[in-house]
């Protein structure tokens, strides 16, 4: 279908028809810039919990319903447990979810119906005073790095003094704690705790302020909201924390201190963490320290040892001492020496002794004489006496020739027998 005009515009001109797109998106821009930001109070319907932690419902009441849709990073932020059938009231921007052409509500905070009065005058508290210029960061004074007397503006009966004075103690914090005690919830507790800084103000003992109590709900915690105790905090010309134990939400003291802390174990550490790192540095130091002297004195005393070794060296006893031990070396290598030149001169003696006794006439002949008894004893024992004299006897015949054969003596043969004492005559018989 082509585009035909169907309507003429304020000029007499037919005006161009708009896209579901344009439409939607003129729709967008006026919702969100006329309505923007708002509370509704409405009834929990067809609720769901996306597995990425986005949370889609309806706000119904008896005459509408309105889309929902709150992501997750404000979900988390949330305490109320949604349920289908729970009143709440909820604040966020008005939105146009452009695929489906659909508006819808995108919720940031949200309460119980009977919280959303309070958080009502919350928003319009917070809003008139940071208009006036009360929570500005200009007038916001220092924390002392090292305080030294602590205010601390609370129940004493809750357990967050307990917490606080805990982690002092755990961190080694050297100082003084003061409680200031006063009421921190119900009526009169805004009160109370305003007495409590001017008390803090006129004593001029303290060098910080602390003022807060434990978690709890947005009733529970409204004392903190109060406009009296919110400009008291402001005002207090001692540098103060606010110190409510709740970490999602703020209270307005939180804006109107001079630092806020989460919780009260978060102030005690807040207060004590110069002091821990001044402890740390100056525990480094003093063990530097203790390495430096301990490294001179060492060295110091090297000195000292090496200065005393040499005195004792350079003494007067040092050099007798020294030069009779030269002497006494001396001496024993001399002896040394002379033990062994003259042990070498009388070997060098004994060897040419030696030589002499063998080359001497007497030695010869004694050597010639032992030779000449050693040979004339074997031929004493070779000769024929000594043969004798051991038994034997020397046949002789007739002409005086020995007989060697018995085949050359006759029968009845006259024979001379030779013996060691003398000879006789025998005969031969036929045998």
């Amino acid at each position: 279908m082509p585009d035909e005009p169907i309507d003429p515009g304020p000029s007499g001109r037919a005006a161009r028809p708009l896209t579901v797109t344009e439409l939607t998106r003129r729709v967008k821009d006026v919702l969100e810039a006329g309505i923007g930001s708002c509370w509704v109070r409405g009834e929990v319907s067809n609720l769901r919990v996306q597995p990425s932690g986005h949370v889609y419902f309806s706000l119904k009441d008896a005459g509408a319903q309105l889309a929902a849709v709150m992501f997750r990073s404000q979900a988390l932020r949330q305490s109320v447990k949604l349920r289908d059938g729970l009143q709440v009231v909820a604040h966020g921007d008005i939105g146009v979810y452009e695929p489906r052409g659909q508006y819808q509500l995108v919720v940031k905070v949200l309460v119980e119906d009977g919280v959303g009065e309070l958080q009502r005058r919350y928003e319009e508290l917070k809003r008139r005073l940071t208009e006036e210029g009360l929570f500005e960061a200009a007038r916001k004074k220092p924390i002392p790095q090292m305080p030294h007397t602590v205010g601390f503006v609370t129940s004493p009966s809750g357990a967050a003094v307990q917490d606080f004075m805990r982690i002092l103690i755990r961190r080694g914090w050297r100082g003084r704690v003061v409680v200031l005690p006063a009421r921190v919830q119900g009526e009169d507790a805004a009160e109370e705790m305003i007495g409590m800084l001017r008390l803090a103000e006129s004593l001029g003992i303290f060098d910080l302020i602390v003022i807060g109590r434990g978690g709890g709900s947005i009733e529970d915690l409204w004392a903190f909201n109060e406009e009296a105790l919110v400009r008291a905090v402001a005002a207090c010309p001692i540098p103060t924390i606010s110190a409510v134990g709740h970490e999602v939400d703020f209270t307005l003291c939180d804006f109107a201190a001079d630092r806020r802390a989460e919780t009260p174990s978060a102030a005690a550490e807040l207060v004590s963490s110069e002091f821990v790192r001044f402890a740390q540095r100056t525990e480094s130091a003093g063990r530097a320290a203790r390495s430096a002297v301990e490294d001179a004195l060492g060295r110091a005393r090297e000195r000292v040892a090496h200065g005393r070794s040499r005195l004792r060296l350079l003494s007067p006893a040092a050099l007798v001492e020294r030069g009779n031990l030269r002497l006494d070396d001396l001496s024993n290598r001399l002896a040394a020496a002379l033990r062994l030149s003259a042990q070498a001169r009388r070997q060098a003696l004994a060897a040419a002794a030696a030589g002499l006794d063998k080359a001497s006439p007497e030695t010869r002949v004694r050597f010639e004489s032992h030779r000449l008894l050693s040979l004339f004893k074997r031929l004493r024992g070779a000769s024929p006496g000594s043969v004798l004299n051991r038994g034997f006897a020397i046949m002789r015949d007739e002409r005086g020739d020995p007989v060697t054969r018995r085949a050359r003596i006759a029968p009845g043969q006259r024979l001379e027998a030779e013996f060691a004492d003398g000879r006789t005559h025998v005969r031969a018989e036929e045998g």
